[in-house]
């Protein structure tokens, strides 16, 4: 037994000089030490030897049982100081080389004209307010004048969840919900997404708007005149010139779209603004009669008006964007100019 105690002392150590790998150390522990490992093996049938010959081999089984673990043990931190050794000089890092720059972030562009457009109402006293884009279709249409089957339904084509219920095709509905809550003065704008089935170079099927409405005592077109005027000269310039062409939308009357002068020709005619001079930029209008008794408002008591305007057709505008899908690409060389 003692000439095996040996040979298991000598072949592991062997065998631990030639492991290169933490599992070739394992698999030696668990062959020599493990519970059916030979040196374990060994000592179980210490039991059949005399006395005096088993203490004097179960000493020294001890002493090789000791030294083998921590051979083992030695073995083990070797290959992982040689491996850490190698990854820090695969991964060495020459910290005389010149930093990198951080990348900062930049506000989306759209973002940029919604807060802008919302600081210019803000000052003028309006509330901002949302609502949901998924949306009954009591208050996307019917609650604005325009009832089943009615011919505007056409004009907006609409993504249909199911028979009553839609993705909203304007904000619109946040004014309904808005006066259904609040008695007047009402002086609000609702920002948003909105989605319509449409999709080219100036149209998106998802997109966004923000709407206003002024409902109070005594308000007149005038009113709408004055507050779209200083919209527009704090968001285009001091100076730019706007009109205010007569149009329809079902749920104001008198209705009309605002333009204002091609920043591009100067009012003289170009492909931008297809030889008019002018561009298009939100509609609006006197708040219908009809829209007041969805809400309980007394028409001969209170008088309002509405508008609404594309955030997207804004920015374009501003910043001279020609494709509105530019938007939505994620493009850093486009981002970057904002």
């Amino acid at each position: 037994m003692k000439e095996e105690l040996e040979k298991i002392r000598e072949e592991c150590q062997a065998s631990l000089a030639l492991a290169k790998t933490e599992p070739e150390i394992s698999e030696i522990r668990v062959r020599v030490l493990g519970r059916k490992g030979s040196l374990t093996q060994l000592l179980k049938r210490l039991g059949t030897l005399p006395e005096a010959e088993r203490k004097e081999i179960g000493r020294r089984a001890n002493e090789i049982k000791e030294d083998l673990e921590a051979r083992v043990e030695e073995g083990l931190r070797r290959i992982q100081e040689q491996e850490r050794t190698e990854s820090l000089e695969r991964e060495r890092i020459d910290v005389t080389l010149p930093g990198r720059r951080m990348v900062l972030g930049r506000r989306h562009p759209l973002t940029q004209t919604l807060d802008e457009i919302i600081h210019i109402f803000s000052r003028l006293g309006f509330e901002v307010v949302e609502g949901p884009e998924v949306e009954l279709d009591y208050y996307n249409f019917e609650a604005l004048n325009i009832p089943k089957g009615h011919p505007a339904r056409e004009m907006q084509a609409t993504f249909f969840i199911s028979e009553d219920v839609v993705l909203r095709t304007h904000t619109s509905p946040v004014q309904v919900r808005t006066m259904e809550k609040k008695r007047p003065p009402v002086r609000v704008i609702c920002p948003g997404a909105v989605y319509r089935c449409d999709s080219d170079p100036t149209h998106s099927p998802m997109f966004h708007q923000v709407e206003g409405l002024l409902v109070d005592r005594g308000i007149t077109f005038s009113d709408l005149k004055g507050v779209l005027s200083v919209f527009v000269q704090q968001m285009f310039g001091r100076g730019t010139q706007l009109r205010f062409r007569p149009s329809f939308f079902p749920f104001t009357e008198p209705s009309a779209e605002i333009d204002i002068e091609c920043f591009i020709c100067g009012g003289k005619g170009c492909g931008v603004c297809s030889n008019t001079g002018w561009l298009e930029i939100l509609g609006s209008g006197m708040v219908d009669p009809a829209v007041y008794r969805f809400v309980g408002y007394d028409p001969e008591e209170v008088t309002g008006f509405a508008f609404g305007m594309g955030i997207e057709r804004i920015a374009m505008l501003k910043y001279g964007i020609n494709d509105i899908r530019l938007f939505f690409t994620n493009d850093l060389r486009f981002l970057k100019q904002f």
